[in-house]
Formats: structure tokens, sequence, C-alpha cells
């Protein structure tokens, strides 16, 4: 097997390892690989050894890669920041929007969609640590979000992402994706339906964001090597 062929198969071990440690139903996770900065013959292989989720943080390189490997079943996803001049890249390209904040861009993403395009599949992303350099709506602010959001033709609100504060304590890690988790919760509580997907946890704290009821982790450089 090549070197991307090994990684992926190592990073679903830690997957199916996790799931059976935490009691997830096998299978209940999926795996995002996130090829930024990758080139396209990167995400080829890594299709090749069965993999068919792919994140991109920057728009023009995902309609690039997108175009360049048209012929592949590929899924695309949008993980990074979105400008308001570059959304209709995303809504172009992507299958699904995991940084959503701001009901601007979402209304631009939902006018700017392809006829005949299914809806985008979109997560609203929440700064669940409160930092000030970071994307992401606070949680008291998600339910109005949340609102706007379910209400556009042409965007399906599946359910929220979060990028929390950098640590290396398996215990803090879990305590930031609780809180996440809390906030779907809450959403659900509030009569918000189709709500099933929480896209949280990567390379380094997979296994925290699994314990805590991830549905995918988003994972780049355990796949492809540090980011060129």
């Amino acid at each position: 097997m090549s070197p991307i062929c090994d990684r992926l198969e190592a990073v679903r071990e830690r997957i199916r390892a996790a799931e059976a440690r935490f009691g997830r139903p096998e299978g209940s996770v999926r795996l995002l690989a996130v090829s930024k900065t990758k080139p396209a013959q990167a995400v080829r292989e890594a299709f090749q050894c069965g993999q068919h989720a792919f994140g991109e943080n920057y728009a023009q390189e995902l309609a690039e890669k997108a175009e360049a490997l048209a012929g592949l079943d590929l899924e695309w996803h949008y993980i990074g920041p979105l400008q308001s001049n570059k959304t209709r890249l995303v809504a172009a390209h992507a299958h699904w929007m995991h940084s959503l904040d701001r009901e601007k861009i979402a209304r631009r993403l939902a006018a700017q969609r392809p006829d005949g395009l299914p809806p985008l599949q979109v997560c609203l992303q929440v700064n669940v640590s409160a930092e000030p350099q970071k994307a992401g709506v606070l949680p008291g602010e998600l339910p109005a979000l949340a609102e706007a959001v379910a209400g556009i033709e042409g965007l399906s609100l599946r359910g929220l992402m979060t990028l929390p504060a950098r640590s290396d304590d398996f215990d803090s890690q879990r305590r930031a994706f609780a809180r996440l988790r809390q906030c779907l919760e809450d959403l659900q509580a509030r009569g918000f339906t189709g709500l099933d997907t929480l896209s949280m946890g990567m390379t380094g704290d997979l296994e925290a964001a699994i314990a805590e009821g991830a549905t995918l982790v988003r994972v780049g450089t355990a796949i492809f090597g540090p980011r060129d």
C-alpha cells in the first residue's frame, strides 16, 4: 500500500478503537480527510484507498480540485472561514459547509447555489472556547442563527462544528466537546429537527471528540503529512 493508504488505515483504526472504548456503535463516526494545500493527486490516491469525503479550507482550492477530479465520486466539505466574495465557489462545488456563522453568508450561499443541485448541507460553527481570534458564534447566539438558517431554502441545517482551544489534556478536550454536544441537544429541545451532525475532533483530539458524540472527525496531518 501507499503511505497515504497506510496512514488512512491507521486513522480508521483509531476511530474504530475509540468507538469501542466509549460505547459508540461501530461505523457511527465518519472520517473527513482534510486535503488543504495538498495536490489533487493526493486526493485521488486517498480516494483509491476508499476515502470519499474531503475537506478544504480555501474556496479557490476547493473549486480547482473539484473541477480537476470531477470524474470521481467525491464529497466536498468546506471547513474554513468564508468571505462573502468567495461564496459562489463554495455554493457551486461543495456538498457540505461546516463553518457557517453569519446569516449573510447563508443567504448568499443559497442564492448562488446552482439550479439542479441538492440543498447545501450546513453546520453552524460555534466558538465553544470563546476565543476572540476565532470564528464562530457564541453558544448564546446560536439559537437565533439556527432559526434564521433553518428557514433558508436551498440549505439544509444538519448540525454544529467547533474548533476549540488547543489542549493536550484529555479531560479538557472532552469538556470543550461536551459543550458543543450540549449546544446541539439544546437546539433539538427547542424543536429543531434533522440535526444529526457534530463535526468535531482532529488529529490530536479525535478520541476525546468521539467520547463526547462526534459524528464526523476532520483529520489532515495524520493522513497527508505536514501541510505544505
